[in-house]
């Protein structure tokens, strides 16, 4: 299953009507917690020496080699992405009303931002790759969705 990141989620998960920087700034914020989820569970799993290969990918800014090393080293890896997403789209689809709300009350007090380069992200799960998970990531208890503050 391909994972897309894009306006059609949003519409899908109830968000279709906010204001298209707040969906950038949304959608933004869904891949990197998306990563981070990702990059956790993954790290989760490797030894020390597992986390110093896959580092040494990103370091070198190897896609394609760190992909193979995922695809050789966790097979499960795909799945692993498409769970998270399941439940981070669930966590985002409870809390669309407060999102929309926040994101439409912010609009009416601040003037429209300009986001130069902040296309939403699109992303496959074919070719999803989390951060190198050697450096700590910042999380609130793993499994909830970080608050998302509109125009940020």
């Amino acid at each position: 299953m391909a994972i897309k990141l894009d306006q059609n989620l949003l519409v899908e998960l109830g968000l279709g009507s906010m204001p298209d920087e707040e969906k950038r700034a949304l959608l933004n914020h869904i891949y990197e917690t998306l990563e981070m989820r990702v990059g956790m569970r993954l790290a989760d799993q490797m030894s020390n020496e597992q986390l110093d290969e896959f580092e040494k990918y990103f370091e070198a800014k190897d896609d394609a080699g760190a992909f193979h090393w995922l695809e050789t080293n966790f097979p499960n890896y795909k799945q692993i992405v498409e769970d998270e997403y399941v439940k981070l789209k669930e966590e985002v689809r409870q809390s669309a009303p407060q999102i929309l709300q926040a994101a439409l009350s912010n609009q009416v007090q601040q003037p429209a931002q300009t986001y130069a380069n902040s296309e939403p992200n699109q992303l496959a799960s074919d070719n999803f790759i989390p951060p190198a998970p050697s450096q700590p990531m910042p999380t609130d208890d793993g499994q909830t969705l970080p608050p998302y503050t509109p125009g940020v």
